[in-house]
């Protein structure tokens, strides 16, 4: 069993999927922003199941991806080795991010909770500064030219509908 990532799956998104969640969820029950149980007769029932459905498959995509090609983990203290510019990363920079997005909409919708949506807005608006204050200033050093040409074809947040593919002589990627 691989621990570093463990302890990564529980603290990143353990907190944002689980931890923070609960709390919120604790937090607001008997409130008028209480959220409702799951009423699997609703057509968001079964669309927050496929959301997080697509972000499970997503994060585990990209996880082996980093884990395997980037000789590294999703985590800041153990971070890749290698840029990874395969699959998903092909159409955006951030697919695991974006992968726990669509679980925390999956769970705003599942629940029925305004503030479990107010806590996937903020946990955006969190990373949207971090990234490039401080994720992409360090992947600059680390990649040099080659995170350049990647971030100057391949968007932050919202995919590309082509994968991009790196010149060829990129070609460890």
């Amino acid at each position: 069993m691989n621990w570093g990532l463990l302890r990564t799956i529980i603290i990143l998104p353990g907190s944002a999927l689980v931890f923070i969640p609960a709390l919120i969820l604790w937090v607001t029950g008997n409130t008028p922003y209480a959220a409702s149980m799951p009423d699997t007769g609703l057509i968001s029932f079964r669309f927050s199941l496929i959301l997080f459905g697509i972000g499970l498959v997503l994060a585990f995509w990209t996880t082996r991806l980093l884990l395997t090609c980037g000789e590294g983990t999703p985590a800041p203290w153990d971070p890749p080795k290698k840029l990874v510019v395969r699959g998903p990363y092909r159409y955006v920079r951030n697919p695991m991010i974006t992968s726990v997005m669509f679980m925390l909409l999956a769970e705003a919708l599942l629940f029925r909770s305004w503030p479990l949506a107010g806590w996937l807005i903020i946990f955006f608006l969190a990373n949207a500064i971090y990234f490039p204050l401080v994720e992409e200033r360090g992947l600059k050093k680390r990649f040099g030219e080659d995170y350049l040409q990647y971030q100057a074809n391949v968007p932050r947040w919202f995919p590309r509908l082509m994968s991009w593919t790196p010149p060829p002589e990129n070609h460890e990627h």
